[in-house]
């Protein structure tokens, strides 16, 4: 198993800057969320911001083994759970979009995303937004000394579950530092009081993928893109978190 490296203070605010960079990235690219407007347009957008502010986009090139990411953000609209690749398509009155930033600043890594609505949805649809991003803010409540990681996993699948809806299985959080994934893994399903034990200093996304129908995943083509099996909708809300003497501190703020 893979050896989880504690951060010390300094490293932290490190990871913190390059944490509020992503969050500052999110608020540039809101008000350009709305009909119309391409899924290239938003990554540009962002790509320029980031770089600068003395940045690098942690994904542009980054290897799943078979193809290098081409873009800086990873869009995944709708159906499309995670790693979709920015392309022409506009956006239209109803959609989702999850938005997944990664940044590279002064030697540490920043990791988060966030799902919008684009223009009015269906309170289904809202539904659904709403409570990926409380099965994240369930996960992050669990985030303490002495804590495990199955902790996490099991406060997000009781809410999503409760509701009716699938938590994916293949794509899980991961430790963040000077590298973009480290140790430890962090499900988003499983059982109290199992896993790794939590620490101060461990840093790691929570980033739950909440889906309106099974939790079943289709890899496309282009051997990026991650689609809901059944084609239901697919929400995401993701921060990285540092592990406190005293509990948690979200770093993505």
């Amino acid at each position: 198993m893979a050896r989880i490296t504690l951060k010390n203070s300094k490293e932290i605010e490190g990871l913190r800057k390059a944490g509020h960079l992503v969050a500052e990235t999110f608020k540039l690219l809101e008000p350009h969320v709305k009909p119309g407007v391409s899924l290239l347009e938003l990554d540009r957008i962002a790509e320029e911001f980031i770089r600068s502010q003395g940045a690098i986009p942690a994904y542009v090139g980054y290897s799943n083994g078979i193809t290098p990411f081409p873009n800086t953000l990873c869009i995944s609209v709708n159906e499309v759970i995670c790693h979709g690749i920015p392309s022409p398509r506009k956006l239209r009155e109803g959609d989702i979009v999850g938005v997944d930033i990664g940044v590279k600043l002064g030697g540490f890594y920043g990791d988060a995303c966030y799902t919008y609505t684009v223009g009015s949805v269906s309170p289904a649809t809202q539904r659904l937004v709403d409570t990926a991003r409380e099965c994240l803010e369930a996960g992050i409540r669990e985030v303490k000394p002495g804590a495990r990681i199955g902790d996490i996993g099991a406060a997000i699948q009781e809410l999503a579950e409760g509701r009716g809806y699938g938590v994916v299985r293949e794509y899980i959080g991961h430790g963040v530092g000077r590298n973009l994934h480290e140790a430890p893994d962090v499900p988003h399903f499983g059982r109290r009081g199992t896993g790794t034990k939590l620490v101060p200093g461990m840093v790691f996304t929570i980033e739950p993928m909440i889906n309106a129908g099974g939790y079943e995943t289709e890899v496309l083509e282009d051997t990026w893109t991650v689609v809901t099996r059944d084609r239901s909708l697919s929400a995401q809300f993701e921060h990285t978190v540092a592990v406190t003497e005293s509990g948690v501190d979200i770093l993505t703020l």
